[in-house]
């Protein structure tokens, strides 16, 4: 099975795509629309002929597209920054873009603009855009960029900083930096409330300027938030998996954007990362260990057949790390979560 390649999909993907952008980026006010992300998972891991049932069982949780209030301009849009309102009116915006330039252009211009802020709608916006740039980097079609532009326009509208955050002392390596992370008082409900509860992490690899260092970095915070979910998942068992996806929708992006963006991409994703940490730490961590040893192809089936659009998607966040713990963590995240029916 092909695990990483969505070049031919023999048009499922597109479909699909062309299916969810009828859609809004989110439903009642908060919950975002994780069909884009699920469908291009699925096709990049040899499931592509799944992609319309599964939409089938998610459409319930569909809304659809929002209205429009005023068109986003290249001279306005600081003020439209982060007002989930004119989420219409941002994917307009890119759309526009898209239409006139390359896509990684677009990319690299809007980046280092977004990047401050990809903590808003509980760091989904940038994990939509990870999946869309894979997408694109194995093969460019219009709803492919189509994809962008809503993902782009979703991180736009929902854009949210972290600031007043005390830094703390790290440790060496990105596993014991996680261990490091303290959790946040009890008693904060809800994403933005526990964000805001957030006031001391570790700065773990502040001190990385090179590029290529930069990646190391990033694929090691990677590999040891998605092992550590294995052992701390049941604290939360959704909002968790994102310590693991976030900081790895940035590490599918690299490739695509120029090199001297690489570093502040790293320290961005590792304070996602140990914020969600923070925000959802479990008292104490539980040793886990998987019921059989699954190979890859086999742990993407039992994800499909799951359906929990997070399951799915942290499952395709493991294979990218790929060795035996990040299977065991997918594994974990099978059981802890309750399926899609």
């Amino acid at each position: 099975m092909e695990t990483s390649d969505t070049s031919d999909t023999s048009g499922q993907l597109e479909e699909a795509l062309e299916r969810v952008h009828a859609t809004g980026p989110e439903r009642l006010g908060r919950l975002s629309n994780h069909a884009p992300m699920v469908v291009e998972a699925l096709a990049a891991r040899g499931q592509a002929g799944s992609v319309h049932r599964w939409l089938d069982l998610y459409r319930s949780r569909l809304e659809d597209f929002p209205d429009r209030v005023a068109p986003v301009t290249d001279d306005n849009w600081p003020s439209a920054l982060g007002d989930v309102h004119r989420a219409a009116d941002w994917i307009d915006h890119f759309s526009r873009a898209l239409e006139e330039r390359p896509w990684k252009s677009v990319l690299a211009e809007w980046w280092p603009r977004l990047l401050p802020g990809m903590y808003g709608g509980a760091t989904h916006p940038v994990i939509r855009v990870g999946h869309a740039v894979r997408s694109l980097e194995t093969g460019e079609n219009a709803p492919r960029r189509a994809e962008l532009a809503h993902a782009l326009g979703y991180w736009a509208a929902r854009h949210h900083t972290v600031t007043g955050v005390t830094a703390l002392p790290a440790a060496p390596t990105a596993a014991a930096s996680l261990d490091a992370v303290p959790a946040i008082p009890e008693g904060y409900q809800g994403f933005p409330a526990r964000l805001a509860a957030v006031r001391q992490l570790p700065l773990w690899a502040t001190e990385v300027t090179e590029p290529d260092a930069a990646r190391e970095r990033l694929a090691e915070l990677v590999a040891a938030a998605t092992h550590r979910y294995a052992t701390h998942g049941h604290g939360e068992e959704t909002m968790l998996v994102h310590a693991a996806t976030a900081p790895n929708a940035v590490l599918r992006t690299l490739d695509s954007l120029p090199r001297e963006l690489w570093a502040p991409s790293l320290r961005a994703a590792w304070t996602a990362s140990a914020a969600v940490t923070a925000m959802y730490a479990p008292a104490e961590p539980v040793d886990y260990r998987p019921p059989a040893r699954l190979s890859p192809e086999e742990v993407v089936e039992r994800a499909l057949a799951h359906g929990d659009e997070h399951v799915i998607k942290f499952t395709d966040t493991a294979l990218d790390v790929g060795d035996e713990q990040a299977l065991a963590a997918a594994q974990r995240a099978i059981e802890l979560s309750v399926p899609l029916v």
